[in-house]
């Protein structure tokens, strides 16, 4: 063989060892299932939420009027608000006391309240005062429908013909925003950095606990030993509650000291809700760990979860301007219910009674996560 033709022959072998290696690669990634989904599904959840549900300017917020007279002007402010695209009535209140209720619980963005007599001071021309308190402990959501409420306003008068329609209101819209008067972003983003870092450490410390295991060689002799699954996953989950623990004190203690954070309600209501949370989180990630097969696997899964987490929570973009479907979803999301429990504590003073309904989907959540985990549980390594 001449020595001319030994580098075309070093070259054929290089390009067909490396052919060999990309056959093999695709081979694998075949047989990987789990990894091949998530190619799929992750650029397609993406395109879905940003796409969809995602909406900077939100529309249907949930409304609160409180009628204290059934007049003409009043029954058309009541048409021209359900009508608009920004507000939402969705409850009726008898009292202020319901009506405030309503916004410190958080089933309400806007509490409206048209007085006594309102009518007629208007056509008396005493220009009276409406009023709107606005929960601005997200001042995105706030805003643009507070900007709009004067047109809204506007059209209502349309449809009185005892009225005359001017460039300005024959009344006085008297608003306030509440929880956060100033529209700090601090108010707004350090509570819910609370719930999106807990829920990116607690996901990948317990994805990775069983796999970990299984692929060190350690989950034979732990199958070995007289344990139960229950009490696997409790010896796994519970020293990582205290770490998410200590991870929420210093997150919260930060955000008050260095961003003026207040902290309004109970420590111990918050406290005891934050250690619910945490649990179910670790118990999510626990779950995603019986399922994987390999410690990439149970790491693909954990951020797939979190994903939509941080973008249908209402961390990111106003909740309740999401589409229905979104809103569902985001239902069943651990960080919802946390953002909820953790900005009402922190910044309106909310009580256990405000707050049972998220209490009680995150211990919901919870339970159905350690169901599923403890009979995926693994007793053999087949």
């Amino acid at each position: 063989m001449a020595d001319s033709d030994q580098p075309r022959l070093r070259g054929r072998g290089f390009w067909r060892k490396t052919w060999a290696m990309l056959v093999k690669e695709f081979i694998q990634l075949k047989r990987d299932r789990v990894s091949f989904a998530m190619i799929i599904m992750i650029p397609l959840v993406q395109l879905m939420l940003f796409g969809y549900a995602i909406n900077t300017t939100p529309r249907n917020l949930p409304t609160a009027v409180l009628l204290q007279e059934h007049s003409d002007l009043a029954r058309s402010i009541l048409a021209a608000l359900q009508n608009t695209k920004y507000f939402k009535v969705s409850e009726l209140p008898s009292s202020a006391a319901e009506l405030d209720h309503l916004l410190a619980s958080g089933k309400v963005l806007f509490a409206i309240e048209i007085p006594a007599n309102f009518e007629r001071a208007v056509r008396r021309g005493d220009k009276p005062a409406m009023l709107v308190a606005a929960d601005a402990t997200d001042p995105v959501a706030s805003g643009s429908a507070l900007s709009a409420l004067g047109q809204v306003m506007q059209t209502a008068l349309q449809h009185d013909r005892a009225i005359p329609v001017t460039t300005t209101l024959p009344f006085e819209i008297r608003t306030h925003a509440r929880y956060n008067p100033a529209a700090v972003t601090q108010l707004n983003i350090v509570p819910g950095l609370v719930g999106t870092i807990l829920t990116m450490t607690m996901l990948i410390f317990t994805a990775l606990s069983v796999t970990r295991e299984i692929e060190r060689g350690t989950m034979e002799s732990l199958l070995s030993m007289p344990i139960t699954p229950v009490e696997i996953m409790l010896g796994k989950i519970i020293p990582y509650i205290m770490v998410g623990f200590v991870q929420a004190s210093m997150i919260i203690g930060i955000g008050v000291l260095l961003f003026g954070v207040p902290i309004l309600g109970s420590l111990g209501v918050l406290a005891a809700l934050s250690t619910l949370f945490i649990a179910t989180n670790l118990s999510i990630g626990y779950t995603f760990s019986t399922i994987a097969q390999n410690q990439l696997q149970a790491m693909q899964m954990s951020m797939m979860f979190f994903l939509p987490n941080i973008l249908l929570s209402g961390f990111m973009f106003p909740f309740a301007g999401m589409p229905q479907w979104a809103q569902y979803v985001g239902e069943a999301l651990p960080l919802t219910h946390y953002l909820r429990i953790v900005r009402s504590i922190m910044l309106k003073g909310s009580s256990v009674s405000d707050l049972h309904y998220d209490a009680m989907m995150l211990f919901v959540l919870m339970l159905v996560a350690m169901m599923i985990a403890i009979t995926r549980f693994r007793r053999t390594l087949d």
